[in-house]
């Protein structure tokens, strides 16, 4: 038996992030969203090639719970056409945090599941497993070093702050963590 692994996030694939976002602002009270439009990794490949679709994300929470949202704005090969070849769109995968990155791909290589898509962007490595015979969609394992978890940590207190009438979303340009205050 594996250990337990607690999921972080659930992700959609969707037409529109900017409605998606909206759509479950107003009707559950996630978010806010932060938009992270046009997004390039520094390392990508999708199932051994090094086709990057052009994609943008939105990132909010409900409740205890990471929403991702995804846009595809080509055509290009990537996981989410591999399910919404049509363009389609609903649930496309889930996510756990991973310490140990490298023993954690290895793992589910041994288990038998393709590795669909890896990637290293803002200074984490991530990788995605074609699990549609065991969840009906993909998982994803997302490394946790000190900087991403202050990200995340940063958009869930949004969240927990957030009151009737503030905005579903926000650009990542303009996420803010802290300004400084002239000491008096």
């Amino acid at each position: 038996m594996s250990k337990t692994q607690p999921l972080f996030q659930q992700a959609y694939f969707v037409k529109s992030i900017d409605e998606a976002a909206q759509k479950w602002s107003d009707s559950l009270g996630a978010g806010p969203f932060c938009m992270v439009r046009h997004h390039h990794c520094d390392e990508f490949t999708y199932r051994g090639t090094k086709e990057e679709a052009d994609v943008s994300y939105a990132f909010g929470y409900l409740g205890d719970q990471m929403i991702q949202f995804i846009e595809q704005h080509d055509d290009k090969n990537s996981i989410y056409r591999d399910m919404y070849p049509d363009g389609g769109e609903g649930f496309h995968h889930i996510a756990y945090l991973v310490t140990d990155f490298a023993a954690e791909r290895q793992r589910w290589l041994d288990m038998g599941y393709d590795l669909a898509t890896e990637l290293y962007a803002d200074e984490v490595n991530a990788a995605y497993f074609d699990t549609r015979s065991l969840n009906g969609g993909f998982t994803e394992i997302h490394g946790d070093p000190p900087h991403i978890m202050g990200l995340f940590a940063h958009w869930k207190r949004l969240h927990e702050a957030r009151k009737e009438g503030d905005p579903a979303t926000y650009e990542m340009e303009d996420l803010s963590f802290y300004k400084r205050v002239p000491l008096l």
